[in-house]
């Protein structure tokens, strides 16, 4: 079955999707449901995104991936990325999701890289109609992940600085000042690759602001009895790994944590066979493809 392309209101904007049913569903079928979110500043094309989506849809999952807001062909602020704004947005992709006529609505999970991870789990804290949640490079505390981005006092000064100018700037323009991506997050340039060839450049120093007062650690323990899968390089260049090893301590149960040596913070991108095994594992575990029957 080809994509269908939809639309959903969040906050007021029209975001942009792209709901995918594997082959072979019969009508009425409802089978349980990923949504796939990409990082940050990307987009729902990028390879983040659409590998997990191909690894789904082989295995018979439907799919939805969109562009959070100004991010994509989603309506929003360009570049005003605002952590709750995309929480909100995640949940509302869910609410359409779980209406599709092939959707089983009390098993539809979220998966995200980096960004898109530490909204996923978010959501599963905050809204229990999240039946499971995966982690690729995410993170649970903004200030912390900031502090390991920007390591040593001169860094870290001007990472803060920049955070001090934001407030000024808006309180003096009304305005919003605008700052470079890699002043927000630091990737290396052997990485910058895997980057959407259209992801944004320029950000609010609203949206740096937000994400460091984002704590996912805070209500990734909401989610007990509902299985969370934390995967992380032991050696991203990126995010740091303590990220992820830090919400699996304040997780409850079932939750589980993988450290990859052999792959880096874009590991969805490079097709990780090992990767792919241990979701593989997990799924089957805690989230097997059981189709509902078919309406009669």
């Amino acid at each position: 079955m080809a994509d269908t392309k939809v639309t959903f209101v969040s906050d007021g904007r029209k975001l942009s999707g792209t709901i995918r049913v594997p082959d072979g569903v019969k009508s009425g079928e409802r089978r349980p449901a990923w949504i796939v979110m990409h990082g940050f500043g990307s987009n729902s094309t990028s390879s983040n995104v659409l590998e997990p989506c191909a690894m789904f849809e082989k295995l018979g999952y439907v799919t939805l991936r969109f562009d959070m807001p100004g991010c994509g062909d989603s309506e929003g602020e360009r570049g005003n990325l605002i952590c709750l704004e995309q929480v909100q947005a995640a949940s509302d992709g869910l609410t359409l999701l779980a209406k599709h006529p092939n959707v089983d609505g009390d098993r539809i999970g979220m998966i995200g890289s980096s960004f898109g991870a530490a909204i996923a789990v978010y959501v599963c804290g905050v809204d229990k109609r999240v039946a499971a949640a995966i982690s690729s490079g995410g993170w649970g505390d903004g200030e912390r992940k900031f502090r390991g981005q920007h390591p040593g006092p001169e860094a870290w000064k001007k990472f803060t600085d920049m955070l001090a100018e934001g407030k000024r700037h808006r309180t003096a323009t009304g305005t919003s000042l605008m700052v470079p991506r890699y002043d927000i997050v630091p990737i290396p340039p052997h990485l910058r690759g895997h980057l959407a060839s259209n992801s944004i450049q320029m950000f609010t120093a609203e949206t740096a602001q937000s994400m460091c007062d984002f704590r996912a650690d805070n209500v990734i323990g909401n989610a007990a009895g509902r299985p969370i899968l934390l995967l992380h390089s032991s050696v991203d260049s990126v995010t740091p790994t303590e990220q992820s090893i830090e919400m699996f301590k304040r997780s409850a149960q079932p939750c589980d944590l993988h450290l990859f040596a052999e792959t880096d913070h874009f590991m969805f991108a490079e097709s990780n066979t090992r990767v792919r095994t241990v979701i593989y594992d997990w799924l089957d575990k805690y989230f097997p493809m059981q189709a509902r029957a078919a309406a009669a």
